[in-house]
């Protein structure tokens, strides 16, 4: 095997570990399974990452935290704040159906796995703070009207990951452009703005 740097060699691990949860899931992707995808021993693995917890942990922070950062990259080049709600949702990579199943894998070991569970936390709150923050921008420039932009922000994203869930355990239930729509519909009446006001995803 390759020499590589210790950074290189732990993204090697993590990449390894994607393509591995891709398929199998994160719960029953093992240090076994990673250390075959490489071609090496599961010792290697063991050098670089403590546990098997933490190989996910950094495995999911490489994945969703890359889509929360395209994500609030393309809402601040947006101007204003209802274009960036608009953003937010064309951008929302929750929905897609490999990023989404990778969530409810995080949320599911979550309770068993500390480091996996305190980093999709931490990751999912930070699409809370992008409406959240983006709601108070508008309250301030008299876009909006919101009495509590932190609460306004967990409903409507408790919404979204709902029906998300729907539509990755219930193909066909309903509609994936409603998805959308409904939970637009939702955040415009939580801000005050008419129905409709926001550009839906095309």
């Amino acid at each position: 095997m390759t020499r590589l740097s210790p950074a290189a060699r732990r993204e090697e691990i993590i990449a390894a570990t994607l393509r591995v949860a891709s398929t199998k899931g994160l719960a029953n992707t093992t240090v076994r399974d990673v250390a075959a995808e490489m071609g090496t021993s599961s010792g290697l693995i063991h050098h670089y990452f403590t546990s098997m917890d933490d190989v996910l942990a950094a495995a999911f922070e490489e994945a969703a935290g890359a889509d929360l950062a395209t994500t609030q990259s393309a809402m601040t080049a947006c101007d204003g704040a209802a274009q960036q709600l608009s953003t937010f949702f064309a951008s929302y990579t929750r929905t897609d159906y490999g990023a989404f199943q990778m969530w409810l894998d995080a949320w599911a070991e979550a309770s068993r796995r500390p480091a996996l569970g305190a980093t999709s936390r931490r990751l999912n709150v930070g699409w809370q703070k992008l409406i959240a923050t983006t709601i108070e921008d508008g309250i301030a420039d008299g876009t909006f009207v919101c009495d509590d932009p932190d609460a306004a922000a967990w409903r409507v994203m408790s919404l979204l990951d709902g029906l998300n869930l729907q539509l990755a355990a219930h193909p066909g239930v309903i509609e994936n452009d409603l998805v959308f729509d409904w939970a637009m519909t939702a955040m415009e009446s939580e801000v005050g703005l008419p129905i409709g006001s926001l550009v839906r995803p095309s």
